[in-house]
């Protein structure tokens, strides 16, 4: 079905919504909702609260209140058709008077799917499928990747020089990328339920693993901090067990282990900023699944590189990359990218 153009609008501000609640939502999905009364105008929009709180499509139905009848919704993923934490939102949207429901995503958990047949069959009107790709591509990412695999989705994060070095010879590595660029690093880290690190680099560099602003002030949201301590070097007065955040210390150093213990904690997405050795693993163990790296027009000539030993032997076994997206951030450059593991995960 040709959709109008104010349709394709809701739709995108819908996304844009599902964008602003990215880490606050996991266990559940980052999802967001826009409703259009009779006459195209805009009359509700909503975007999912914390776990246990109400879903993007009520909050939309809320500020609708009457003027939802007849009115249609747009949702980023299929309505849920079950009762968890909260009622069926397929009931609420029924009730509300809604005849049209158009979504992006079916929703592939078995337990939750079946909201568009629900909906069907009470009556209403149902469209699938419309900027399919753009929201599997954004905000529900993370959680439609650790739904199908059972482990959270991981980004690996790192600043490096243009020959690759992410520290001097001497061990100093601040600050390699620009202000700006670190600004940016905080706005990714707003959007991941976790972060990771191994004792080596809170041994080293004592980090706080927190987001905050360009100003050093602690945002709201805070993820779960993650340290991988095998060898029990963590040290009770490290910045990373202060009050900031919660922190969670793993006794291990399989990096299939720990995302297992996260993704039954509800982390979806992990954000790991850890150093070469750290990074090496989880590429071996081939638990990368996006890279973002900001590379500063520095040259060093010496000191570690960004990625330790992650098996590769040969240039013929080299981890190919598809590069999402370059960005000129400052002085610097920002490199999305995604490994191309041959055959799948």
């Amino acid at each position: 079905m040709q959709l109008s153009e104010s349709a394709h609008a809701a739709m995108h501000r819908a996304l844009a919504l599902a964008q602003t609640v990215r880490g606050r939502t996991s266990p559940n999905p980052a999802v967001g909702a826009v409703i259009l009364g009779p006459d195209g105008q805009l009359v509700g929009e909503g975007a999912t609260s914390p776990a246990g709180g109400p879903h993007a499509e009520v909050h939309a139905l809320r500020e609708a209140g009457e003027r939802a009848r007849g009115a249609t919704l747009y949702v980023t993923l299929e309505p849920c058709s079950h009762t968890g934490r909260t009622p069926p939102c397929t009931q609420a949207i029924i009730d509300a008077g809604i005849t049209r429901v158009v979504y992006a995503v079916d929703d592939p958990d078995p337990v939750a799917s079946g909201g568009a047949r629900v909906l069907r069959t009470a009556g209403l009107e149902v469209v699938a499928g419309e900027a399919e790709h753009d929201a599997r591509a954004g905000a529900l990412r993370p959680w439609l990747h650790a739904l199908s695999t059972g482990r959270p989705f991981v980004t690996w994060k790192y600043a490096a020089t243009m020959d690759g070095r992410v520290a001097a010879a001497d061990g100093t590595s601040r600050w390699i990328s620009s202000a700006v660029s670190r600004a940016d690093a905080h706005r990714v880290r707003g959007i991941v339920d976790a972060i990771m690190v191994g004792s080596g680099t809170v041994f080293t560099d004592d980090p706080s693993l927190t987001v905050r602003t360009p100003e050093g002030e602690l945002l709201d949201h805070q993820p779960l901090r993650v340290v991988l301590d095998r060898r029990h070097r963590v040290h009770v007065d490290a910045r990373v067990l202060d009050n900031s955040a919660e922190t969670v210390v793993l006794d291990t150093a399989v990096p299939r282990f720990a995302l297992k213990a996260l993704h039954d904690r509800g982390v979806r997405h992990l954000l790991l900023e850890g150093g070469p050795t750290l990074a090496g693993g989880f590429v071996e163990a081939r638990c990368v699944d996006e890279i973002i790296c900001y590379l500063a027009p520095k040259l060093l000539g010496a000191g570690p590189s960004a990625l330790g030993d992650a098996g590769i032997s040969s240039i013929t076994d080299a981890l190919d990359l598809i590069v999402e997206d370059v960005t000129r951030i400052g002085d610097d450059i920002r490199i999305t990218a995604r490994p191309n593991w041959a055959g799948g995960e």
